[in-house]
């Protein structure tokens, strides 16, 4: 984890938040919905999702736009579909919720992840020690 940890902030902070987010998520999708438990870990991975989406607009590793990546729109892409889902749980419309999350899951924090694993990239260097 050194690698991580030497890079400048917010980018310990936001990885850890990300990797915390996957095994939280991974809970979520094997445990009873509905429940007080998924509500709770519900509350703290929406609150994850939202941090290492927000942190993400202080990280300008890849500069294409100016300071910004297509990586910053996904993070616009996920502080929406958090709003969405939440409103998809409140109106009642569990399937849209579930898509919403699953969605969420996959996209921002999978796939997301993957690119980070990328030659030159810190976690590359934590996983592969490269």
């Amino acid at each position: 984890m050194e690698p991580l940890f030497n890079e400048a902030q917010p980018i310990p902070f936001h990885a850890m938040a990300a990797m915390l987010a996957i095994v939280i998520g991974a809970i979520q999708f094997s445990m009873k919905k509905g429940g007080i438990k998924h509500k709770a870990l519900g509350y703290i991975w929406v609150s994850l999702m939202l941090f290492v989406s927000i942190s993400s607009f202080f990280i300008h590793e890849i500069k294409l736009w100016g300071n910004y990546s297509p990586i910053h729109l996904l993070s616009i892409w996920t502080i929406f579909s958090v709003g969405l889902a939440i409103y998809f749980v409140r109106v009642g419309n569990i399937k849209r919720h579930r898509q919403v999350m699953i969605a969420l899951y996959g996209f921002a924090l999978i796939l997301t992840g993957l690119f980070t694993l990328l030659p030159g990239r810190a976690m590359n260097q934590v996983v592969f020690g490269m």
